[in-house]
């Protein structure tokens, strides 16, 4: 009995004791609320892991989507570009043939301008010969006209004029 009386008075003992039905206590009544907490958490981590798996698929959905557009737009602006190039070479294409008809619309203008002033300046010295020839001409005749000559000159010129109005 002694060493049951000593196990009494012993506290080491009794703190050990009161431990281990605490324990059992906490097991037999915290356990269910420890397990349902614990199975909660389990499923809202779960549900945390399916939303992060949908959300990596949608992800993954929009970047196929967007690379998808991306591509699409570099295609079309390709085929923009490559139109806007055509556009250009037509409108150069254009405007070279428009310049070559103006250059060859401004010689035939520039030659026909040089071919009216050749004929001018032809006129203006023929008519300037003319006037140097009849002043000549009026020239000669005075000095070398006498009026026997003169006279007899008339006279012929009436007699033609008779010959020729009949």
């Amino acid at each position: 009995m002694e060493f049951l009386t000593a196990i009494l008075e012993d506290g080491y003992i009794w703190y050990t004791f009161s431990f281990l039905i605490f324990g059992f206590i906490v097991i037999k009544l915290g356990r269910p609320i420890i397990l349902s907490a614990l199975d909660g958490r389990i499923e809202q981590i779960k549900k945390d892991l399916q939303e992060a798996e949908s959300l990596r698929v949608e992800a993954q959905e929009m970047l196929a989507q967007y690379q998808r557009k991306h591509r699409d737009a570099v295609q079309e602006s390709e085929a923009m570009l490559t139109a806007a190039r055509e556009n250009a070479e037509q409108f150069k294409a254009k405007a070279e043939a428009d310049l070559e008809e103006v250059i060859k619309r401004r010689e035939a203008q520039l030659e026909d301008r040089l071919k009216r002033m050749e004929q001018n300046a032809i006129s203006e010295i023929q008519s300037y010969a003319a006037d140097l020839a009849m002043n000549a001409a009026s020239q000669i005749i005075i000095e070398k006209l006498d009026k026997k000559t003169n006279a007899k000159l008339v006279e012929q010129s009436i007699v033609d004029i008779e010959t020729h109005i009949h």
